[in-house]
Parts: C-alpha cells; sequence; structure tokens
C-alpha cells in the first residue's frame, strides 16, 4: 500500500467514521473497486485510532468534567450541584452503555468481520440500517436532551451499538436511530453517539494495535510505520472537522440525505458485486 493509497482511505475514514454512512463499508468498497490492497482490519483500526483521537479532543473538557463529576468531584468550581449530578448520572450511564458493546465485541468481532466483511452483506446492511434511520428520524416529538438520559436510554442505545460491529452498519447510524426512537433531538443522539463510541474505539485501537505492529514487522502488511502515522493524522483532521460541522448540520437539518446516501451506495455495491460475480463465471 503506497502512502497516496493509505492517505486516501484516512480521508474517506474520517469523513465517513461519524456520518451515518458506515465507514467500514466505504473502506471496504474503495480498494475493492480501484484493485488497491486491503489493509485489513488491522490498518482499519490503525484509522479508527485517528478519529479516536479526533472525537477524544473534540469532547476533551466534557469528558474532563464527566470523569470528574462520576467519580465524585465538583468540577468546574463554579458549576451548579444540579449540573454536577446530571453529570454524575451521564457518566455511569455511558459506562453501563458501553458493557453490551464490549461485550459483544469481545466474543464476536473476529468470527462477524470474517464472514461479513464481503460487498453483498455490507450492501445488505446499508439499504436495511438505511430505512431504519429513515423511519427513526420521522419520529415525532424529538425533544429529549443529554442531560434528560436515563439508563434504560443508555443501556438500549448501548445495546444498538452492539450492532455496528457487522459491516455496513454503522456505529454512529445505528446508536443514532436509537436515541431518535427514545424522543431525543438529534443533536442530543448524536452527541450521545460520540460519548457512547469513545470507550469502544478506544478499546478497539489498543486491542488490535499491537497486532498491528506484529505483522508489520512479520512483513504480512507492507505499510510503513510513517505511513500508518500520516495516516492516523489524516484521519484524525477531518474527523474533527466532520464533528463539528455534523452536529451543526442537525441542529437543524434532518437525516434524509444520509438515508438516500446509504440507499444508494447499498444498491451500488450489489450490482457491483453482481456483475462481478457474472464476469468470473
Amino acid at each position: 500500500m503506497t502512502l497516496f493509497h493509505a492517505v486516501v482511505l484516512a480521508v474517506v475514514q474520517g469523513l465517513t467514521e461519524f456520518l451515518p454512512v458506515s465507514s467500514t463499508a466505504h473502506l471496504v468498497l474503495f480498494p475493492w473497486l480501484l484493485g488497491w490492497p486491503d489493509g485489513g482490519i488491522p490498518f482499519d483500526v490503525a484509522l479508527h485510532l485517528g478519529t479516536l483521537i479526533a472525537i477524544f479532543l473534540y469532547f476533551l473538557r466534557t469528558w474532563i468534567e464527566l470523569t470528574l463529576n462520576g467519580f465524585g468531584v465538583h468540577y468546574p468550581a463554579a458549576a451548579t450541584a444540579e449540573t454536577v449530578a446530571t453529570n454524575r448520572r451521564l457518566f455511569w450511564f455511558l459506562v453501563a452503555g458501553t458493557i453490551p458493546g464490549a461485550l459483544v465485541g469481545y466474543k464476536f468481532e473476529h468470527v462477524i468481520e470474517d464472514s461479513l466483511r464481503k460487498p453483498v452483506p455490507i450492501g445488505l446492511a446499508m439499504i436495511v440500517i438505511g430505512v431504519l434511520i429513515w423511519v427513526a428520524d420521522r419520529s415525532k416529538n424529538l425533544n429529549r436532551t443529554i442531560g434528560q438520559l436515563t439508563l434504560l436510554d443508555s443501556l438500549l442505545v448501548g445495546t444498538a451499538q452492539a450492532l455496528a460491529l457487522i459491516p455496513g452498519v454503522s456505529r454512529s447510524g445505528i446508536t443514532i436511530s436509537a436515541g431518535l426512537f427514545r424522543k431525543f433531538t438529534r443533536e442530543a443522539a448524536a452527541r450521545f453517539s460520540f460519548l457512547l463510541a469513545t470507550p469502544l474505539i478506544a478499546g478497539a485501537a489498543v486491542k488490535a494495535l499491537p497486532e498491528l505492529i506484529h505483522m508489520r514487522r512479520a512483513g504480512e502488511l507492507d505499510i510503513s510505520m510513517s505511513t500508518i502515522l500520516i495516516s492516523i493524522v489524516v484521519s484524525g483532521i477531518v474527523g474533527y472537522a466532520v464533528i463539528a460541522l455534523f452536529l451543526r448540520y442537525l441542529q437543524t437539518r434532518t437525516l434524509n440525505i444520509f438515508v438516500a446516501y446509504r440507499i444508494v451506495f447499498g444498491i451500488v455495491m450489489l450490482l457491483l458485486a453482481y456483475f462481478q460475480m457474472g464476469s468470473a463465471r
């Protein structure tokens, strides 16, 4: 994989990780269509490290406040007791919401990725989840804020997040949909989705980076460490910009454009797979 290939995939990762369009689907499609080498899951996770850095930096102040408040520290000093109490609940609800995805990922990550990281399952997932997002986005009375989050909300959204292991589903797509079904505003659903994703993306990166380094040293992955590091930086910069723009976008607009994109994308993937299989016979 050349530096150009890696940087293009890093940009793709940064653009698609936080939008409800599935970064995995795009990271599979581009090498498949263009005949580029596929870095595989370890390289994908390296790119996820870039977007992890982006989401961590974007929500750094929020995470500091949530963590300190969660462990009983009154921070910042100017915060009201009500705000601290709300942040304490939110922190522990985030912990609870992370558990379903962590358990499913630990037990089934490789099984799911190895069996479903193919154009046809990804195309189908793009379409099915696109329809689900469309239904969720049409929910009425979307007026709940993230401060009104309950333990049940967190567990339901966290359980939905576990489905994001299926390539083509989209972590943000499935969790934002779950939030909308629970009557949160689009921005609140997206914000909670991003906060909930942070620990799992971090866990996946920590787990996969040693494998990536081992593959690199064993000659099983023809990518230099400098290329990997540049890719991480690029995906992080693009991802940070996308988070800011997407949250602003959701303040006034619906998810219809992403629904349409997913369905068209899924149909194109299925057609390409069909014609490719036909030409191979």
